[in-house]
């Protein structure tokens, strides 16, 4: 019981210190500037004021977040089929030299994004794409490393005797990956798809390099705010907040599934 109760004091804990600052950055965006800075900030708005947000969509926040959704969606939308595809390739089908292949394109998890960064600066630049939204997703949509690797350990666990059914009814490679193989990883999927939107969300690095003006996204646009509003705490947490909201949602959304993944690696 000591145990159980301990573990659990822990886990508040660690919520606590994980929504604790989410929770202030809401209550400080509700606040006029006015009682922000002449009460604890621990104080409860009074009254609740939408000014903030207001004024965060009129900076150009509302066009940094539609940006971003455009880029989110279609490089989570580009990386799910284009990783498939790979992760089907590599787990499931045998050809020469796969392992090795497979093993040397995991290999490139190890060099860091700062690397790359000039030379696809450079392709860009030569391709005259900067500060566009060609820029913004083509270095992303391809697949990754990390989805690939996932997705192939999952299709790995997928019993081969389903597969061999599938072809002796006449199915091809591409219906038994449509009609077998990703109905029976929809929980992966899902948990995929997470990751991804979280990642592409909350890029800052790339977002600022190859785009500008008409193709801020949130982190970009956030960052400016801050700068440029640095004594106005209330408006780039009224920003930041808004920046937050779809992330949370989408969790919600999809928990479940991230759960029976995370349950299913697990066990296994």
């Amino acid at each position: 019981m000591a145990r159980a109760v301990g573990a659990y004091l822990l886990l508040i804990a660690g919520a606590l210190v994980t929504v604790a600052p989410l929770v202030l950055g809401g209550l400080t965006a509700l606040k006029s500037p006015r009682q922000f800075a002449t009460e604890s900030p621990l104080t409860l708005p009074d009254p609740v004021t939408w000014e903030n947000f207001r004024a965060a969509v009129d900076q150009g926040f509302g066009r940094a977040l539609l940006v971003t959704a455009l880029m989110t969606a279609f490089v989570t939308a580009g990386q799910l089929i284009t990783s498939i595809l790979a992760a089907y390739a590599f787990g499931c089908t045998e050809f020469r030299g796969r392992d090795l292949l497979f093993w040397i394109y995991l290999a490139t998890m190890t060099v860091p994004p700062i690397v790359t960064l000039i030379p696809l600066y450079l392709m860009f630049a030569r391709l005259g794409w900067l500060n566009t939204f060609w820029a913004l997703v083509l270095p992303f949509v391809f697949g990754s490393p990390y989805a690939i690797f996932l997705l192939r350990q999952y299709f790995r666990g997928i019993p081969r005797e389903m597969i061999a059914a599938a072809r002796l009814d006449g199915a091809n490679t591409l219906d038994i990956l449509v009609h077998v193989v990703v109905p029976m990883s929809r929980p992966i999927l899902a948990t995929l798809a997470v990751i991804t939107v979280v990642t592409q969300w909350n890029s800052f690095m790339w977002p600022l390099v190859a785009g500008s003006g008409r193709w801020r996204v949130l982190t970009v646009a956030t960052a400016d705010l801050q700068t440029r509003y640095n004594a106005q705490w209330t408006l780039v947490m009224a920003a930041t907040t808004l920046a937050i909201v779809p992330l949370i949602v989408l969790f919600l959304v999809f928990q479940r599934q991230v759960l029976r993944s995370i349950a299913w690696t697990g066990l296994k």
